[in-house]
């Protein structure tokens, strides 16, 4: 019984309009939007037999107001599912205000140009303020609260897998298993191989900026940064086996320190290869990882986004990935006033995505949960006006249709910690 316009039809953006035209008697009407019409007429052409809802497609710049403005305008959504870039975050935000739309997306903002000299100094003031150099966080989003509460708009941020599945995993703990918890290790394990040499599974910009930054993990309220890749665990993945694990910063724990203040620790790991690990580092060191232009033959690149165009489409790894993934998070606290652990994980099968939606695991672990949070929305079973991330919400119906769209949870009450 709802209008729904998705911007970006990439790997994740397909995985989550599949799933929408699963549930057709909720999500009864969508348009995809995107730069490249093309695509979305593709995929659109693809689904139109095999659905009820009526899918309708148009081109947009989702860098520009006016261009998003005239299109949620002529199109009257109920909500904007934004699965664009990062970097597209705060002008679809715009938009959807001055259009008096809700909204969500799968990350949190993070800019095209770090060498903006305006967000440069606001960049600058934040980390000696906050004591973390990511380029991405939520400041710039959760500067919105006011003009959304007063909007009477709810926008929800990164309700991907992590963040977003994680977060809700830990709303979880927080409300069924403890009364108090005091550490959180989140562990996101790909053990699927593409039998490439060297390909990343999403946006090869946003990936490997992310991997290659400084890693950071919170502990007794404090931001502790150390350099990238400096800190390695091996744990033994339920259904993947042994892998090795390295810590990272990442969107969630800045939320989750807000959101659960008495969390002791909260760390976030992530595996990689040696072979993965050896040529980022060796990208990096000759600069193209870099976002900063150089000219070429006279013109104007930017290395990383140059890059990009090297490597293969991470949509184009679906029918090659075999293996699995698990990502959850691993609980200690209290309950009861007894000391207690808890693990909370999916495990996902990439042929098995591949099956159902012509994806691999990776956009269907966010892509589901990308479906997922509109879900809750537009049934209302999440409604307040403001800015929030997935915690701030009741995990309970959320988790629910996770397990019913393909990402079912599963549990163990004496896991093995991470040390």
């Amino acid at each position: 019984m709802s209008r729904v316009l998705i911007i970006g039809c990439g790997g994740v953006a397909n995985v989550a309009i599949r799933k929408c035209c699963q549930a057709s008697d909720i999500f009864t009407e969508i348009c995809i939007a995107s730069r490249t019409k093309s695509k979305c007429d593709a995929l659109a052409e693809s689904l139109k037999d095999k659905t009820a809802t009526k899918i309708t497609t148009a081109q947009v710049d989702a860098d520009s107001v006016d261009e998003l403005i005239s299109l949620i305008k002529a199109y009257q959504p109920e909500l904007v599912m934004n699965i664009a870039l990062p970097y597209q975050y705060l002008t679809i935000m715009d938009a959807c205000l001055a259009c008096g739309v809700n909204y969500m997306d799968t990350a949190n903002y993070e800019p095209e140009d770090t060498d903006d000299p305006k967000w440069r100094a606001i960049y600058e003031k934040r980390c000696k303020e906050a004591g973390f150099s990511a380029y991405f966080d939520y400041s710039w989003q959760w500067a919105y609260r006011e003009k959304f509460e007063k909007a009477g708009l709810t926008a929800l941020l990164g309700c991907g897998f992590d963040p977003g599945v994680t977060q809700a995993y830990c709303a979880y703990a927080k409300k069924h298993e403890f009364d108090t918890i005091d550490t959180i290790d989140i562990l996101d394990c790909n053990g699927g191989d593409h039998g490439y040499a060297f390909a990343t599974n999403f946006n090869p910009e946003v990936n490997l900026r992310e991997v290659s930054a400084p890693g950071s993990y919170i502990e007794n309220g404090k931001w502790v940064e150390i350099p990238a890749m400096s800190i390695k665990r091996e744990y033994n993945f339920d259904s993947v086996g042994e892998k090795d694990m390295y810590l990272l910063h990442h969107e969630e724990l800045e939320s989750l320190a807000v959101n659960i203040p008495e969390v002791k620790r909260i760390r976030f790991f992530m595996t990689f290869g040696q072979s993965y690990l050896t040529h980022m580092k060796c990208l990096e060191n000759v600069g193209m990882l870099s976002t900063t232009p150089v000219n070429f033959e006279g013109h104007e690149i930017v290395p990383i986004k140059f890059l990009k165009e090297l490597l293969p489409d991470p949509a184009s790894l679906g029918p090659r990935t075999h293996g699995k993934t698990n990502i959850g998070c691993i609980f200690t606290g209290k309950k009861d006033g007894k000391e207690k652990t808890y693990y909370i994980y999916n495990v996902c099968d990439h042929q098995e995505c591949y099956k159902e939606v012509e994806s691999q695991a990776i956009s269907f672990t966010t892509g589901v949960p990308a479906m997922c949070g509109p879900l809750m929305l537009l049934t209302k079973k999440w409604d307040k006006p403001g800015v929030y991330t997935v915690e701030e919400f009741d995990p309970d119906p959320f988790l629910d249709a996770l397990d019913k769209y393909g990402l079912p949870r599963r549990e163990n009450h004496n896991p093995v910690l991470v040390d």
